[in-house]
């Protein structure tokens, strides 16, 4: 799935303006010109379209995180994990994580886009890739999860 579809699909979900953007990246350390975030919003076929690179998604996804949840403090003697690529399952696992939903939450937006799983089913997505229980999301999943994220913070 296009990273620009994502990021303009969680835009218009979570009714973020342009300044709030703009912040949630500098959250993350990450300055980009409303020019720029401009130019990643538009759709393939408008001029001046920028495609969105996986680093600059994962920036808005964590920045997300730190607006929703603040910072998490790291113990002595800890490191973060830096997600090296980004994947649907660590977008999916992104959003969970910064929009605080439960299991619950996640099957019922999984429902207003019309896709119906077991809670099993469900955590075969949360998985460390190799798990033998580890199942891959796909751009349809993703995008049905975002539709019905759409569907439930916007109605």
């Amino acid at each position: 799935m296009n990273k620009n579809d994502i990021l303009r699909t969680l835009r218009y979900a979570l009714n973020i303006n342009d300044s709030t953007m703009i912040g949630i990246f500098k959250l993350t350390d990450h300055e980009i010109e409303q020019s720029t975030l401009t130019d990643l919003l538009k759709k393939e076929d408008e001029e001046g379209f920028v495609l969105c690179r996986d680093d600059v998604l994962g920036y808005f996804l964590d920045g997300l995180i730190l607006q929703k949840r603040g910072r998490k403090e790291v113990k002595p003697g800890e490191t973060r994990e830096s997600d090296s690529r980004l994947t649907n399952n660590t977008i999916l696992k992104k959003l969970r994580i910064a929009l605080e939903l439960k299991e619950d939450d996640m099957l019922a937006i999984l429902k207003l886009g019309d896709v119906y799983l077991s809670k099993s089913e469900l955590t075969a997505l949360f998985r460390k890739e190799g798990n033998k229980n580890y199942k891959e999301c796909g751009d349809q999943f993703l995008r049905k999860f975002l539709k019905g994220l759409s569907l439930r913070y916007r109605t």
